[in-house]
């Protein structure tokens, strides 16, 4: 079968590349809608939170943890937010023009949402810099996506005006947050001592039953101004869309598989009078028909073969890539991938192969070595 495919180099790379091709997008596809999808799912804890507060006003603070403690909501955070316009880096006035990324325009050209603690907050990772912890001294950390979008690092000056004053701190570390756990997080972080005396709003998350909705319509009855936010409804809606997306590419990837093997079946009827003379030489030599069938069913069984594989190890790569920068989270090797591609290799390079080259062996010997 080696011997078959080194004979025809170009016509037996065509036929694996376009095979290959057309497999790594059937099995994209496949682990996308289940263990892309699955994995976004699981990422994402049943008791992660669903409902979010805003715009609780600092004398209603402990009057809003009270009551949601007292109706079975307990583990309830308040975090403060304070409003800034980011104006200057390391002196530097902040122009969005400057910025190439438009996600980088927008991030500069709004108003930020600031916060304080002393603490480093549960779901938060510091991936340069130190937390600058309990401290009256100007520092900041920032999320570590926004400082790459924006070109910070520790030991940059950023300056912020807040309600018409300005705050400047140097960055001290920068944090990696866990967005998909949809807990509160802040772009910028401060210590109590440079925001706390300005003007503030607080803003909380938490996982609401459903049974439990009444709790939230009372709550907002008792505090008109506080805003609740139900996400469910969006992730829901998100997982629909996922769905609808998906159920698209998947009749698009059938198209490339079809193409694919539409690519090998040409390259293996443009072999075809070479492969009647082989095989007429080979029975002239005393070959015997089930020995001939048998070259040519390993040779396909080696191009579906390579197929597969290059599809699998491609598929693994794209999914682990989607997986990470896409859906956020890690996608582990799948055991079945390596066999399920070979074994969709060999089948589709077989059924390429007998429809371009059944005649070969019908057709008698003399008569293919005469009109060679």
């Amino acid at each position: 079968a080696l011997a078959s495919l080194e004979r025809r180099p170009g016509a037996s790379a065509l036929q694996i590349t376009a095979l290959a091709i057309g497999l790594m997008c059937l099995l994209l596809i496949a682990m996308t809608r289940n263990d892309l999808v699955e994995g976004w799912r699981k990422s994402t804890p049943p008791d992660a939170p669903n409902e979010f507060l805003i715009d609780i006003q600092p004398d209603q603070h402990d009057a809003v943890a009270a009551w949601l403690r007292s109706h079975g909501i307990a583990d309830v955070e308040l975090a403060p937010m304070v409003r800034g316009r980011l104006l200057s880096i390391n002196g530097k006035p902040v122009n969005p023009e400057d910025y190439k990324s438009a996600d980088a325009r927008r991030l500069v050209d709004r108003e930020f949402n600031l916060s304080y603690t002393t603490q480093l907050p549960g779901d938060n990772r510091i991936t340069a810099g130190t937390w600058y912890g309990d401290t009256a001294t100007p520092q900041l950390s920032i999320e570590a996506g926004l400082a790459k979008l924006i070109g910070v690092k520790p030991g940059d000056v950023l300056k912020f005006d807040v309600t018409g004053l300005e705050v400047s701190a140097p960055v001290t570390s920068v944090r990696k947050l866990d967005w998909g756990s949809f807990k509160v997080n802040f772009f910028v972080l401060m210590p109590p001592a440079l925001l706390r005396d300005f003007p503030a709003t607080y803003i909380t998350s938490f996982h609401l039953a459903d049974t439990q909705r009444s709790v939230v319509d009372g709550l907002v009855a008792e505090y008109p101004n506080v805003t609740a936010v139900d996400i469910a409804p969006i992730l829901a809606q998100i997982q629909h869309v996922l769905e609808q997306v998906i159920g698209a590419v998947q009749f698009l990837f059938l198209f490339t598989l079809a193409a694919g093997v539409l690519v090998l079946y040409a390259a293996l009827a443009g072999t075809r009078d070479e492969r009647m003379r082989e095989s007429a030489l080979l029975r002239a030599l005393g070959a015997s028909h089930r020995q001939v069938r048998a070259v040519q069913v390993a040779e396909f069984v080696a191009v579906g073969a390579l197929a597969g594989l290059m599809a699998a190890i491609g598929a693994q790569a794209v999914g682990s890539v989607l997986a990470t920068y896409v859906f956020n989270f890690y996608l582990p090797f799948d055991p079945w991938l390596l066999p399920a591609g070979i074994a969709a290799g060999v089948a589709c390079a077989g059924v390429g192969g007998w429809i371009s080259l059944r005649h070969v062996l019908v057709r008698p010997a003399l008569q293919s070595l005469r009109d060679a």
